[in-house]
């Protein structure tokens, strides 16, 4: 046995590594603020959740944004919530996937319980503004997650399309390290027991065999993938994009070669992938995207 595999059975090794898998997952996620006011009451005074809202005959849907793990409905959209408000868009958001005891970190929980959660909050949103479908906007987990709702908890009647950025539609190796996970006894279970949401991400997880069964798509929605060859946690980060009818694949550096956006940067700040996710809510009034969209 090599040297480090015989450390790596021991309890603190095993520890150690659980630690760092996870800590890596936190510095690679988008972070919550401690500070922060509560949800409803603070997205409201930046235009979104905004149960009053209507839907215009121009932006005929509303559009729900769901944050990736780690997340919450309020940090991971402070630039594209506005950005869809300035547009004409009624946009909603929801927490998803807690954890008992841990707040403002979300995205933890078992993804298809998750995903009830989606369900009930699309409901709640298309009986506030009357719309008979919403879109849907994730990141990362939360580009991904809502493809369970469509393929088995009915969704495909609710929602007219779903835009990914970043998304594990196929799960993800985090660079190879997933693959490490045999040579240590007890730190995937750790990962399972303690954070079911991750572990369901890992790629060929029973979660992801599950959902890719039969396909990636549904009949009666449409499907973008934004992706950005620079990410380091979706990885390969090819394994984001969907294959069926009424899907377009996006490569961010297709769009703008000078575009450097990670994992997280792609879902938090960048306005030419929001450009592009303006562009896939509305494909009929759709301008090509730059590197001048920065601006936009």
């Amino acid at each position: 046995m090599l040297p480090w595999i015989r450390a790596a059975h021991t309890p603190r090794t095993r520890s150690l590594l659980a630690a760092l898998l996870l800590a890596l997952t936190v510095l690679v996620a988008p972070t919550a603020t401690a500070s922060a006011a509560p949800a409803a009451e603070t997205a409201t005074s930046r235009g979104w959740n905004d149960y009053s809202c209507k839907p215009s005959a121009v932006h005929p849907r509303p559009v729900v944004l769901v944050h990736g793990t780690f997340g919450n409905s309020i940090d991971n959209w402070l630039v594209l919530a506005p950005y869809l408000v300035n547009r004409g868009y009624c946009v909603f958001s929801l927490d998803y996937g807690q954890l008992p005891g841990v707040p403002f970190f979300h995205g933890l929980g078992p993804i298809d319980k998750s995903a009830e959660q989606l369900a009930v909050f699309v409901d709640k949103v298309l009986d506030a503004t009357g719309a008979p479908e919403a879109d849907i906007v994730g990141h990362s987990q939360g580009g991904m997650m809502p493809n369970y709702y469509l393929k088995f908890l009915g969704g495909a009647d609710k929602v007219n399309a779903l835009v990914g950025i970043a998304p594990d539609n196929h799960g993800t190796t985090l660079l190879g390290l997933t693959k490490l996970l045999p040579f240590f006894p007890g730190v995937e279970k750790f990962i399972s027991d303690k954070t079911p949401g991750l572990a369901d991400q890992i790629a060929g997880s029973p979660f992801i065999t599950k959902l890719t069964a039969g396909g990636d798509t549904v009949p009666g929605v449409r499907y973008t993938v934004i992706a950005t060859k620079y990410d380091q946690v979706v990885t390969p980060y090819r394994t984001q994009y969907l294959d069926g009818p009424n899907v377009r694949n996006v490569l961010l550096q297709d769009l703008c070669p000078l575009d450097l956006s990670e994992h997280v940067a792609i879902g938090t700040i960048d306005r030419i992938a929001f450009h592009e996710v303006a562009n896939a809510l509305d494909p009929a009034r759709a301008t090509p995207t730059t590197c001048a969209s920065v601006i936009g």
